[in-house]
């Protein structure tokens, strides 16, 4: 049966279709948002996967390019690899939904969201965070929603619901946030640096919209919703609890897991299995889960401890940083580069300075082509936890923490006019135990410096924990959690900014929403942790950007020129430009609006080339003293060439001051010299000559 919802959000009508599409998926819905349509879909299996200790949920953000009138590029003209816009928003989709679904459901679920057409006024991710979200709520999928997001930006000091995609580009609040109907459950954020009371205020202007939302899915839920399917539960029973306990009592567990060294640790873990795996040993289902068995009793045992006694795994105060150093100019010959550790957390990051012309051109769902000129890249090896595993390349996370990290220090980069450089950084998680992430906005800050980017403000980052009791009221916010506290927790808070205010922010939790006063105590305390951070360590470490880029970096010297001056640097078929750059070796790129920026290593032959182009753009003028070759030779006079596209003729009269019969007597191809400009003859011609050039100027 096919019915019509709709609802108004931030002054635009939001429109639904239930029943009309995709009668065999266990919940399908059909979102209009303006002209944005998105097809979102939920499915599941029949029957729990085998032999796995997590719930296999797949979000998948499909962006096809037939939706803004395009023809994908390449050899086979289809849609390829997801972008990296599709993944961080399959990512946005996921983190909120992920923990609405029961703890112990096994069964595949993939949510599928295809945007099939772009309104540039309303983004196609807030459509498909809310198609997710109804898709799955009206299935027969066990799910404990429905829950909403909502997006806010900030132009010109004024919070936009919903923004356009020019707003959200060009404004200072990228803001995502998602709700349940009782508590917020996701907070995505990047910010031009955005005070921490007026980021409270956004949030929570997304939470109360959220609240509107949720009740139109409930009603929607009540009229078309199909009653939830029953499920194998995957818990773990309690009398295998019980069993365990007897043969590794808590005081034991809790002396295993407690120490600050996550090796020791481990191999604490290690033997406790061993001991179990023995006990058990003529009982396969006890020994099918025993794993997920040890697990939850190691987390049991470290909530306890955390939220009752207020005593960490490694020791440490709630509110205490773990040990952190940082050095720069670690590797050498490379642009910049620093090295930032906290605990068992390392970050070595490698910064690289190259020209504008080597920007990342994104070709995605705009009307127009959009150009990173910052990169940064976050890779994570697995020898970095202990561990031995073929590298193919990053996946859904190191994209993810190398888009936050990037997101955090894009609003202190210096202007292209400024400083035109196109930027990459890369991340190099050296060890991990907890929020590498975090450090490398740290690492990546200082090898800015290092390299001589000249960034606005120092930026850190620092992520809280939570645990949580039977009730709103009972809980504990740690400070810098380690992998453990991640693990075993409820909450994976990290906040980067300046000393004035957040740059970005990324939430992730596993219970179902955060009270606003632990949403204000997680950011006072990141708040408290950065500035810690900052002038502690890092400030110590290089207190501001270097005066100059490095020696090995290239080196770029920018100019303007008229717009309409373009064509004649260029040439036909770009033979001028070709030729400035054969000759010197330099690197040239022009924008449309006549910046010039030349970009080598030796100072000499860049002023070289931005003389060659001084002169290409330079209409001649009496008593224009210039230099030039001899190209061409005529029984009249010498033809001499200033640059490449631009000649100039001296009469054989002007040529010596006594008189001469042949050109040739004085001049040969080839030849360098001197001449001024004379101004414009009879017939209007420009005039030069090498006889009056000054003594003092030849």
């Amino acid at each position: 049966m096919f019915k019509n919802y709709t609802i108004e959000i931030g002054g635009r009508t939001l429109s639904i279709d239930i029943g009309r599409v995709c009668a065999q998926a266990n919940g399908a819905a059909l979102l209009r948002y303006g002209d944005t349509t998105v097809l979102s879909t939920a499915t599941a299996s029949d029957k729990p996967r085998d032999g796995i200790d997590f719930f296999p949920l797949s979000v998948e953000y499909e962006e096809k390019m037939y939706s803004v009138g395009k023809i994908p590029g390449g050899f086979n003209k289809r849609e390829g690899k997801a972008s990296e816009n599709a993944v961080l928003t399959s990512r946005v989709i996921d983190r909120p939904m992920r923990p609405l679904f029961p703890k112990d459901y096994r069964n595949d679920v993939t949510l599928n969201n295809m945007v099939m057409s772009v309104d540039k006024n309303c983004r196609p991710e807030v459509v498909a965070m809310l198609g997710a979200s109804l898709s799955t709520t009206i299935s027969d999928i066990p799910f404990d929603g429905p829950c909403a997001m909502t997006q806010m930006g900030l132009v010109n000091g004024e919070f936009v619901v919903n923004p356009s995609q020019e707003q959200w580009d060009n404004g200072d609040l990228q803001l995502t946030v998602a709700s349940t109907s009782e508590k917020v459950i996701m907070i995505e954020a990047g910010a031009n640096i955005v005070p921490e009371d007026r980021m409270l205020e956004a949030i929570y202007k997304c939470h109360d919209i959220n609240q509107e939302i949720i009740a139109f899915f409930k009603k929607i839920r009540e009229e078309v919703g199909k009653e939830k399917h029953t499920y194998t539960s995957c818990a773990v029973p309690e009398e295998l609890f019980a069993k365990i306990r007897e043969i590794v009592p808590p005081a034991e567990m809790e002396h295993a897991v407690f120490t600050d060294e996550k090796q020791v640790r481990e191999e604490n873990i290690r033997n406790i299995t061993e001991r179990l795996t023995e006990a058990f040993a003529d009982n396969e289902e006890y020994l099918a889960i025993l794993g997920e068995a040890i697990y939850q009793y190691e987390k049991k045992t470290v909530r306890k401890m955390i939220l009752k006694d207020h005593k960490r795994p490694d020791g440490r105060a709630i509110n205490e940083i773990r040990p952190l150093a940082a050095e720069v100019d670690l590797i050498p010959r490379v642009h910049g580069s620093a090295m930032f550790t906290r605990g068992q957390t390392q970050i070595c990051d490698v910064v690289t300075l190259a020209p504008l012309s080597e920007v990342q051109k994104i070709d995605g769902l705009d009307e127009y082509v959009t150009y990173k000129r910052y990169l940064h890249h976050y890779n994570f090896p697995s020898y970095s936890v202990g561990e031995t595993k073929v590298s193919r390349g990053p996946g859904r996370r190191e994209i993810g923490h190398g888009a936050l990290a990037e997101k955090a220090l894009v609003p202190v980069l210096p202007s292209e006019e400024e400083f035109p450089y196109a930027i990459r950084a890369v991340s190099e998680t050296f060890e991990s135990n907890g929020s590498t992430s975090m450090a490398s906005t740290c690492a990546s800050c200082m090898s800015l410096m290092a390299a001589g980017v000249p960034i606005k403000a120092m930026v850190a980052g620092i992520s809280c924990g939570l645990v949580t009791g039977d009730t709103d009221d009972d809980f504990v916010v740690l400070t810098d959690i380690q992998g453990l506290e991640d693990f075993f927790g409820d909450m994976d808070f990290k906040v980067t900014g300046t000393k004035e205010g957040i740059t970005a922010i990324q939430m992730d939790i596993k219970i179902h929403g955060l009270t606003r006063p632990i949403v204000e105590e997680a950011i006072r305390r990141t708040k408290e942790a950065r500035l810690y951070i900052m002038d502690e360590v890092m400030s110590k470490a290089i207190p501001a950007p270097r005066a100059e880029v490095s020696k090995y970096a290239p080196k770029i010297i920018q100019i303007q020129i008229d717009p309409q001056k373009i064509g004649d640097v260029v040439g036909q078929k770009g033979k001028n430009i070709n030729e400035i750059i054969a000759r010197t070796g330099v690197k040239i790129d022009i924008t449309d609006d006549g910046a010039v920026s030349v970009c080598g290593t030796d100072p000499e032959k860049m002023n070289a080339a931005i003389d060659m182009i001084k002169i290409i753009t330079t209409d001649f003028e009496s008593g224009q003293i210039l230099k030039g070759s001899v190209v061409s030779i005529k029984e009249f006079g010498a033809f001499i060439e200033f640059a490449p596209g631009k000649e100039g003729m001296v009469h054989i009269s002007k040529i010596a001051n006594e008189r001469i019969n042949r050109v040739e007597d004085v001049l040969t191809l080839g030849d360098v010299v001197t001449v001024i400009c004379l101004g414009k003859d009879k017939m209007g011609r420009i005039s030069f000559s090498i006889k009056d050039v000054p003594a003092d100027k030849k």
